[in-house]
């Protein structure tokens, strides 16, 4: 198997649930079967639940999860005293099934943990957020007790760590890691005392965040999460993190198989132009959907832009792929001939074996080949593109 490590080969699993699927169907009927059964992962819906007391910090979350400023388009209203009386749903401005919610604050003299999750309709929620910009009060710990009892996830988040930094660099003796441990641990400790075992608390900053443990609670969630809902937090995660670039990665190699997959069963129908027609629309979507999850489509080169004070010229100029010029059917076709040069007669038959479902089909093995070689390729320089665009973004060195 050492010589497909170049390529993304179609789990077996991936290939049985197929396999049934198509298994009573004519090859046009297999393809639009598969074309769903790739259409119905980017329709998984993720429900987040974001709460806390009022001038917590929670719509400003909202909008930073979703990559968007306080005084940007869509979205949440933010201020000092509680602006949010009932759940608002805001949705993210690249994929409509991801739904992060600012909940009515919970620091009320009456609250009570359960009236306020049937207030919210507390079943809808895959995960909640719970947020405090001090310290963790009685209300958090009720409402995390009363989600634990029903069996849902909850993750603590201290707030607005970026006004605490602030405020002990003007000591001489400033360690910023002794810091945030120390804020870490008072917040866990004080969580204790009110009756939480073994708290974990997630430092975060609304305006910077990239910065303190955005890695560290994206990591709980994606190991928390079912896998189908794994894939649609990476994929909707803003870029702004180098393990969230390369964990992005990881998710739409995952696809490749397939996308290439899809590619072979198109192949092999004996149409003249139906196969390079197709699979040419096929590759320009996963294409430019690689550009828009690392956000480098234009819009979201601007947006960087105005936060960075870089120019879209500057960035561009940092982006090596050969398709960052524009996904043309001329740039892929070059692209699939670079990739299919390296592919043997020897390879294809090993993956005949591999692979039974092709079957013998020549011309789909090789399509499967060189489609997945191909896109395993561009999705490798445009990962390294997004690197690079952000370390001069944040003007880091790594």
């Amino acid at each position: 198997m050492a010589m497909f490590e170049d390529y993304c080969i179609i789990t077996q699993e991936d290939l049985e649930d197929i396999k049934d699927s198509i298994s009573t169907q004519d090859l046009p009927s297999a393809i639009n079967t598969i074309k769903e059964y790739l259409k119905q992962q980017d329709l998984v819906e993720l429900n987040i639940g974001v709460t806390g007391e009022s001038g917590s910090g929670k719509s400003t979350f909202v909008n930073a999860f979703r990559g968007l400023g306080d005084e940007e388009e869509g979205s949440a209203e933010t201020g000092p005293v509680e602006t949010t009386m009932e759940p608002e749903v805001y949705l993210h401005p690249k994929y409509k099934n991801v739904k992060v919610w600012d909940l009515p604050g919970v620091g009320t003299p009456n609250f009570k943990a359960d009236e306020y999750l049937k207030l919210v309709q507390f079943e809808r929620y895959d995960f909640f957020i719970i947020i405090a910009s001090e310290r963790f009060r009685e209300s958090h710990t009720q409402l995390a007790k009363e989600i634990k009892r029903m069996r849902k996830r909850f993750y603590f988040v201290r707030s607005k760590i970026d006004f605490c930094i602030t405020a002990e660099k003007r000591k001489k003796n400033f360690d910023q890691k002794k810091t945030l441990d120390t804020i870490r641990k008072d917040c866990e400790n004080g969580l204790r005392k009110i009756g939480i075992e073994d708290p974990v608390v997630f430092l975060i900053s609304g305006w910077e965040l990239g910065k303190y443990d955005l890695n560290l609670l994206q990591e709980r969630m994606e190991k928390e999460l079912p896998h189908h809902k794994r894939r649609v937090l990476m994929l909707a995660l803003p870029n702004i993190t180098l393990e969230i670039n390369e964990k992005k990665k990881k998710a739409l190699e995952e696809n490749i198989g397939k996308v290439a997959f899809l590619s072979a069963c198109i192949a092999a129908i004996p149409l003249p132009g139906l196969s390079i027609t197709a699979d040419i629309a096929i590759i320009a979507d996963e294409l430019r959907k690689y550009y828009s999850v690392f956000g480098l489509d234009d819009p979201s080169l601007q947006k960087l832009c105005e936060r960075s004070g870089k120019t879209v010229e500057e960035l561009k100029s940092l982006m090596k792929s050969p398709l960052h010029q524009g996904i043309n059917t001329s740039s892929i076709l070059t692209l699939l001939g670079a990739a299919s040069l390296f592919i043997s007669e020897d390879i294809v038959e090993l993956l005949v074996s591999v692979i039974p479902i092709i079957g013998s089909l020549v011309a789909g093995g090789l399509s499967y080949l060189t489609i997945s070689r191909m896109l395993k390729r561009a999705l490798n320089d445009i990962a390294d593109d997004a690197r690079n665009v952000l370390m001069a973004s944040l003007e880091t060195e790594v």
